[in-house]
C-alpha cells in the first residue's frame, strides 16, 4: 500500500506539470509565431513480484508478476506545425511560410532566432536599423544587423518572397539592395532553448543553424510582408486537453485516498 501512495504521487505530479503546459499553450494562444508545447511521459521502474509463478494444478505460468512506480514527464515538446497568417496594417510585420526562423541580435549579441515578425525601423546615427519591438537588430545572411542609409526614404523599401531588399533606383525601376534578411533552419527544432520575448538560441540538440540560400539543400521559406503568423493553438483540443488532465489528477488523488483508508484499517486490525 505505501507503494501506492507514491505512485499516485508521481501521477498527481506529472498531471499538475500536464496542466502547467496547457496552461501556457492557452495563455499564449494569440500571441504571434507561438508554437503549441506537449507534455509527454514515460513510466518508472517496474518491480519484480515474482518470477516465477504457478496454476493450481503446478504447471508453469508464462509469465511472472511485475508492478509499476508510477510516470515522469520525460520531455515538453513544442509542434512547429505552421500558423494561419493574419494580415496587419505594418509594413514591417513580416510572417514566415515554412520552417525558418528569422536570426535576431539579442542584448548579449549572440544570435536568437523567431517565428514572431513584428518588426520596425529604428533610426540611429549609423543608419535606419530593421528591428524587433524590444530594440533588437534583425540579422541578414551573414548574420550582421539590417542597416539601411539614412538617406533613403523607406517608405519605397519593398521586399521580395525572399526577404531580399529593394529600392527604385534614378529611372523608378525596383533594384536590389544587397541586403536580405536572414532566415536558418534547424535539423530539429524542438531542441531550441526557448527564452523570453519568443525568442530561442541554438543548443547541441537543435544543431547547428543552417541558414537559407546558403544551403542548396533546404526547401527556402517565403516571407509573407504585412502579415504575422498566428500561433498554431487550437482553444477546443487545449480544453479537451485540460479537461482530461484534470481528471487524472483527480483519479490519482483518490487512489491516494483509497491507499489511505486500507492503511487506517489495517493500522486498526487487532488478533
Amino acid at each position: 500500500m505505501m507503494r501506492s501512495l507514491w505512485t499516485a504521487a508521481s501521477g498527481m505530479i506529472s498531471q499538475q506539470t500536464n496542466v502547467d503546459t496547457i496552461s501556457n499553450n492557452l495563455a499564449n494562444i494569440n500571441t504571434t509565431g507561438f508554437k503549441k508545447e506537449t507534455a509527454q511521459f514515460k513510466s518508472l521502474l517496474y518491480q519484480t513480484i515474482q518470477n516465477k509463478s504457478t496454476d493450481s494444478t503446478g504447471e508453469a505460468k508464462p509469465v511472472g508478476a511485475q508492478t509499476g512506480l508510477g510516470v515522469k514527464n520525460s520531455a515538453i515538446v513544442s509542434q512547429y506545425t505552421q500558423g494561419s497568417l493574419k494580415q496587419t496594417e505594418g509594413d514591417y510585420d513580416f510572417a514566415i511560410q515554412g520552417n525558418g526562423f528569422f536570426m535576431v541580435q539579442t542584448a548579449d549579441g549572440s544570435i536568437g532566432y523567431t517565428r514572431s515578425g513584428t518588426f520596425g525601423l529604428s533610426v540611429g546615427s549609423d543608419g535606419i536599423t530593421l528591428a524587433t519591438t524590444e530594440g533588437y537588430p534583425v540579422l541578414d545572411t551573414a548574420g550582421q544587423p539590417l542597416v539601411f542609409d539614412s538617406t533613403i526614404d523607406a517608405s519605397l523599401l519593398e521586399v521580395d518572397e525572399y526577404g531580399n531588399f529593394l529600392y527604385p533606383d534614378a529611372s523608378g525601376n525596383l533594384v536590389t539592395t544587397g541586403k536580405q534578411i536572414g532566415i536558418a533552419q534547424f535539423n530539429n527544432p524542438t531542441g531550441l532553448e526557448k527564452t523570453s520575448n519568443s525568442i530561442m538560441l541554438e543548443t547541441a540538440a537543435s544543431g547547428t543553424a543552417r541558414v537559407e540560400g546558403q544551403d542548396a539543400t533546404l526547401k527556402r521559406s517565403t516571407v509573407k510582408r504585412g502579415y504575422l503568423e498566428n500561433s498554431n493553438v487550437q482553444a477546443a483540443n487545449e480544453m479537451v486537453d485540460l479537461i482530461v488532465a484534470q481528471r487524472a489528477y483527480e483519479m490519482n488523488s483518490k487512489a491516494i485516498n483509497a491507499a489511505d483508508e486500507m492503511l487506517q484499517q489495517a493500522n486498526s486490525l487487532r488478533r
